[in-house]
């Protein structure tokens, strides 16, 4: 007995001796750490009191701090910022759904900015501006070594005064100028419509009023139409969609499912991580849905967009979204500012990141561009295409029919030449509604 506890207490001392040993040079280590750091903090403010006291001109010191404190989270990542109590107070409007501007989402990629997607119905979106635009000039002044914050302060302005910036487009030989009025922009985070029997979900951005409105829009679609049973399906387009608030990207996609993960955050720790999960009721009643994407979708979009996908609750069709997989929390801080800060990254529930890698449709459909009428399609008033035996003399009559059977080829004959007219206007949609018209062409009829 006295032997087992001699070799316990030997065992204990050994413990205590190499604990002592190991948290010795941690604690150095850390000791060193904060040295270094305050060796640094020790040289920006000698820096800081030479640039006051010898620069060629008299400088303000709130800005020179302010700038200061800019570069250091813009060195980050190109969505950590500060924001000046002006940014701060602008950004808060802007989650509430209205404010001053162009109507576009940008970021800042190898110098230039970059459009993200313009808004529906915006000075920007009317003017032609397109996801994936580079703005490398405004009002003939270079963009180019500006930070991100510099280049949009310097595309605001008074609403109804005029801004004329410098594009580079893919596909084009040269760059080109776009006159812009700037407006006040009012967002409808929502706009609602129904395409034959299919209703449409126009999710503009993910502000305070997004699921709000996806929501009272889809009843009063549904209630137009005699209920439920008279749609095939429902397509959410989230096209040109830059996101938004991450708490109205889960509501939205909670909306359409049962149960499961809809996303999950993780931070720089293990314990900082959160997931979020479906609750019990969908607002669709297992209708189908497709999802639209394309490169303009990013953050709130893709989390939905990747959260249907994953579950097989949606076809997800266009093309590969933007890719920004990560998380920014706006902090407050003294004198009215706040601090943007990228604290995580996002994973949809099958654990994919989407960071730089984006949203890969299950079926990839691009937008083409407007095609040119040829000088034949615009001389021939009646294409031989459009022709058929009722326009041949002497044809005979079909007397087979009943009235209302006439009337119901004529109410069909009508939905697919709006279907087609769809196509002309807008491919990718026409296409979505198409596949929700093929699925439900599968379900046997009882």
């Amino acid at each position: 007995m006295k032997k087992f506890a001699m070799a316990a207490l030997g065992g204990t001392l050994a413990g205590v001796i190499a604990t002592t040993q190991v948290v010795g040079p941690l604690l150095a280590q850390e000791s060193e750490k904060s040295s270094n750091v305050y060796e640094q903090l020790d040289l920006f403010g000698d820096i800081f009191e030479r640039i006051r006291a010898q620069y060629v001109e008299e400088v303000d010191s709130k800005e020179l701090i302010e700038a200061a404190i800019d570069g250091m989270l813009t060195s980050l990542d190109p969505h950590s910022s500060y924001l000046s109590p002006d940014d701060a107070a602008a950004m808060r409007v802007q989650t509430r759904g209205e404010f001053g501007g162009l109507g576009i989402e940008v970021t800042q990629e190898e110098g230039f900015v970059k459009v993200v997607s313009p808004i529906d119905g915006t000075p920007a979106d009317e003017a032609g501006v397109e996801a994936g635009d580079f703005i490398t000039h405004v009002n003939g002044e270079s963009v180019l070594g500006l930070t991100l914050d510099e280049a949009v302060e310097m595309m605001r302005g008074p609403v109804g005064s005029e801004i004329l910036i410098t594009v580079v487009r893919e596909g084009e030989a040269e760059p080109f100028d776009v006159s812009i009025i700037r407006d006040t922009i009012k967002l409808t985070a929502v706009r609602t419509r129904t395409e034959g029997n299919t209703v449409v979900l126009r999710v503009t951005t993910f502000n305070d009023q997004t699921y709000a409105n996806l929501k009272s829009g889809l009843e009063e679609q549904i209630e137009e139409v005699g209920g439920i049973d008279k749609i095939n399906g429902i397509v959410i387009d989230l096209r040109n969609n830059p996101g938004g608030l991450l708490n109205q990207a889960i509501e939205v996609s909670d909306a359409f499912l049962e149960k499961g993960e809809i996303v999950s955050t993780r931070g720089r720790e293990v314990q900082d991580g959160e997931r979020f999960n479906a609750t019990a009721g969908d607002l669709a009643q297992g209708k189908p849905i497709v999802v639209l994407i394309n490169g303009g979708s990013a953050s709130a979009s893709e989390i939905v967009a990747g959260a249907l996908q994953d579950h097989r609750r949606a076809i997800v069709v266009g093309t590969k979204s933007f890719g920004k997989g990560s998380v920014q929390t706006v902090m407050p801080l003294r004198g009215e500012g706040a601090m943007r800060l990228t604290t995580a990254r996002y994973y949809t529930p099958s654990g994919r990141s989407i960071q730089s890698l984006g949203v890969s449709p299950d079926i990839v459909v691009q937008q083409p561009r407007n095609r040119p009428e040829t000088e034949d399609e615009e001389d021939d008033a009646t294409p031989r295409s459009l022709r058929s035996e009722a326009d041949l003399r002497g044809s005979l009559n079909n007397d087979s029919l009943s009235e209302d059977e006439i009337k119901q080829i004529e109410a069909d004959r009508a939905k697919a030449e709006a279907a087609a007219a769809l196509r002309e206007e807008d491919y990718q949609l026409a296409y979505a509604i198409d596949i929700l018209k093929g699925l439900n062409a599968l379900v046997p009829v009882e």
